[in-house]
């Protein structure tokens, strides 16, 4: 399985640490108190059990100690401390090309911020042109986003709730000609405005940056975005070129992904061996 290392180059360097402001670490704040209209949105979206594509490395609650879950959580500390200092709840995940794990990132750092007690987090497949968040978790491409942003679906119609968990999950919807320009409808700018409201992380899986303008725009309208290389296959001029193309400047990092299990793991796999195994007879 990849292992995913967390470079996030300006975050705090006590991130790690336990949150401040009062938050109890592994305890995140759910969002601002929605209006009444919003929060029945919960109650009428379709509850899906957990199933994952076999193949697809999700983070498994009932396996907390495989990897990569380690790392995730060491991401999603430092994205909480961050939180607590500014208002961020909407992160773009994307990459400066494919193939280098953004969608992996994505959803395994949404599963990761909803393992916290009420910390409702919303992952969304804003990439129309590949979209595989779907796929994933095995539910439906449509209803999604561009039947929502078409006016052919409500958003309620749209979202799937995880069961027993804080994760929901909005996939891209039916397959569209012209991603860009819809993109660039008002209603994508109301809907980014309206769902912190609700949720208290909004993780949106994107194209890659020098691919497709969609994640650059997409990254106008939230707080912050995380950019994934992969060992290997980035180089530093795409980085370079990616993070040139951004036209608003809220890069909050860097996730590295790609590192071979047995380079980082061994002694986190003999930690963790030791910790759970049953005391000595």
């Amino acid at each position: 399985m990849s292992r995913v290392h967390d470079a996030l180059r300006r975050m705090d360097p006590n991130a790690g640490q336990p949150q401040v402001s009062g938050q109890a670490a592994g305890n995140t704040p759910m969002a601002p108190s929605a209006p009444n209209e919003l929060r029945d949105l919960l109650d009428r979206i379709e509850i899906v059990p957990f199933t994952p594509a076999p193949d697809a490395s999700l983070l498994d609650s009932a396996r907390p100690s495989e990897a990569p879950g380690e790392e995730f959580r060491s991401l999603r500390t430092r994205l909480n401390h961050l939180q607590s200092l500014q208002p961020i709840h909407s992160l773009v995940i994307t990459s400066s090309s494919p193939a280098e794990g953004k969608s992996f990132t994505a959803a395994n750092l949404a599963l990761a911020q909803a393992q916290l007690e009420g910390n409702l987090t919303l992952l969304a497949d804003f990439d129309f042109r590949r979209p595989v968040i779907h796929n994933l978790f095995q539910i439906q491409r449509s209803p999604g986003i561009t039947d929502y942003l078409r006016g052919k679906a409500k958003l309620d119609e749209c979202i799937k709730r995880i069961e027993g968990s804080n994760l929901c999950i909005l996939p891209a919807g039916e397959a569209v000609l012209n991603p860009l320009e819809l993109l660039n409808l008002p209603e994508v700018k109301v809907l980014m405005d309206r769902l912190p409201s609700i949720f208290n992380w909004i993780i949106l899986d994107t194209p890659p940056l020098l691919f497709a303008a969609d994640a650059n725009l997409l990254a106008t309208l939230a707080h912050g975005l995380v950019l994934v290389v992969r060992i290997g296959i980035t180089t530093i001029d795409t980085v370079t070129r990616a993070i040139g193309s951004l036209c608003r400047n809220n890069m909050l990092g860097v996730v590295v992904n790609g590192a071979h299990k047995g380079e980082l793991y061994s002694k986190y796999t003999y930690y963790h061996s030791y910790y759970y195994s049953k005391p000595s007879e």
